[in-house]
C-alpha cells in the first residue's frame, strides 16, 4: 500500500452551495447525462480465489489442512493508490464483474440486464479527482472506491460532508478484506480534508457491509436510471466519532 495520500481539494466542487435539508435522502433521484447512476457494492458472498488442495491425480481434497494463505488484504504486493484515467478500462471491467455477480441474489434479472450497462462503468470525473482509489495486485484491479464532496448526482454538498463513490470488489476477491481496505483509505482521506459526515448510496447487497463499518441506514430510495427504470438502493450515513 505504498501510495501517497492525494490532495482532497482536487475533488472539491468548484461552486459549493448548501443543498436543501433533504438533499441526501430524497427518493427518487435522477442522474444527469454526464454522470450515470452509480451505487456501491462491496464484499459479500463467497471468495473464489482459494480452491481446495487436491491429492495428485485425485478429485478429492487431501485430509490434511492446506497451509494457511494470507488474505489478499495482507499481501505485501497489494497496492492501494489514487486512480488515473489510464485505469478506466480495468476499473470498468472490475465494476461490471462485481455488479453482475454480487447483485444477482438481491435484484430481479431483468432489472440487472437493463441497469448493468449504465451503473457498471467507471466515471471519468472520479478517475481524475485524486480521492478515488484502486486496490491492485500484479497490475490487476481487484477493488475500487472513493469519496467526493459533491453527490453522485452532481449536487454540491454542505461543508464538512462528503459522499462515498462507486465502491466495488471483484467477485474473485470477495471476503479477502479489500473492501474494508478501500473504505479505510476513504475515511482517512475524507477526515484529513475536514469531512465529518459521509453519505453512501448503497445497493441492497452492500447494506450489511457498510453497517459493519459504522454506517447507519437512513432511507430506502429508488435511483431513476436514464431509461426511467427505478433501481432500489439504500441511503446510509457515517459520522466521525467525537
Amino acid at each position: 500500500m505504498a501510495a501517497l495520500e492525494p490532495t482532497p481539494d482536487l475533488c472539491r466542487s468548484p461552486d459549493r452551495r448548501d443543498p436543501p435539508p433533504d438533499e441526501h435522502c430524497r427518493p427518487p433521484v435522477a442522474a444527469p447525462p454526464e454522470d450515470l447512476p452509480e451505487l456501491s457494492v462491496s464484499e459479500g458472498g463467497t471468495a473464489l480465489l482459494s480452491a481446495p488442495l487436491l491429492a495428485p491425480g485425485a478429485g478429492t481434497p487431501l485430509t490434511q489442512a492446506a497451509p494457511a494463505v494470507p488474505a489478499l488484504s495482507q499481501r505485501e504486493d497489494l497496492m492501494i493508490r489514487p486512480a488515473m484515467p489510464a485505469d478506466t478500462e480495468a476499473v470498468s471491467r472490475m465494476l461490471a464483474r462485481s455488479y453482475r455477480a454480487l447483485l444477482a441474489p438481491d435484484y430481479d434479472p431483468g432489472l440487472l440486464r437493463e441497469a448493468l450497462p449504465l451503473i457498471g462503468q467507471a466515471r471519468p470525473s472520479l478517475l481524475t479527482c485524486g480521492t478515488y482509489f484502486i486496490a491492485e495486485i500484479d497490475d490487476r484491479v481487484l477493488a475500487a472506491g472513493g469519496w467526493t464532496d459533491f453527490s453522485p448526482h452532481g449536487a454540491a454538498g454542505r461543508a464538512g460532508e462528503g459522499h462515498v463513490r462507486h465502491v466495488a470488489v471483484d467477485p474473485d476477491a470477495v471476503g479477502q478484506g479489500l473492501g474494508r481496505k478501500i473504505i479505510s483509505r476513504v475515511l482517512r482521506s475524507a477526515r484529513a480534508a475536514g469531512v465529518t459526515t459521509l453519505h453512501c448510496q448503497s445497493t441492497l447487497t452492500a447494506e450489511g457491509f457498510y453497517g459493519a463499518l459504522g454506517f447507519t441506514r437512513r432511507a430506502g430510495v429508488d435511483v431513476r436510471l436514464p431509461t426511467g427504470v427505478l433501481f432500489p438502493a439504500v441511503q446510509m450515513r457515517w459520522d466521525a466519532a467525537g
